[in-house]
């Protein structure tokens, strides 16, 4: 009998989240860096998923320098964005170039210094409010979204 109570009950599966990280790289004329992806075609700011063992600055630094050439001083966490269909969390951070040369990767087909303008017309509003978002100056913000829209808080 206590064989049989001591069985444990069966388990409901804990969602899952992933951490992502990306750079909102401020060039000294305001312009900003942006990548065109391979797998998608669409413009975005150079990020991915942050390593296990790995600290977030050091995770934006490694993502921009793969996907764009472009080594970067990272400076503060601007926004945390949630994409509520895939379960992804992304931290933001500004961050300043400090060397490196343009080039595309296996996951760029394009890289750009875009102005604020251009990232409002090329960029879908989940990706480029993150980095209108870092050159408010007011953040961090937070935000949630469902893969191509904002949700509102609440």
């Amino acid at each position: 009998m206590l064989l049989y109570m001591s069985q444990p009950q069966e388990a409901t599966p804990s969602p899952l989240h992933s951490v992502s990280v990306a750079g909102v790289v401020v060039r000294e004329d305001g312009r900003l860096l942006a990548i065109r992806r391979a797998d998608n075609g669409t413009w975005e700011l150079p990020g991915g998923v942050l390593e296990l063992r790995e600290t977030p600055e050091a995770g934006v630094a490694r993502e921009v320098l793969e996907e764009t050439g472009i080594h970067v001083e990272v400076d503060e966490l601007t926004g945390v964005y949630k994409n509520l269909a895939r379960g992804v969390v992304a931290l933001v951070f500004r961050c300043k170039p400090s060397g490196g040369t343009e080039r595309t990767s296996s996951e760029s087909t394009d890289v750009s210094w875009l102005t604020p303008a251009e990232v409002s017309e090329r960029m879908s509003e989940v990706y480029s409010i993150r980095l209108l978002d870092a050159l408010t100056g007011n953040g961090p913000h937070v935000r949630s979204h469902n893969g191509r829209h904002l949700i509102a808080a609440g």
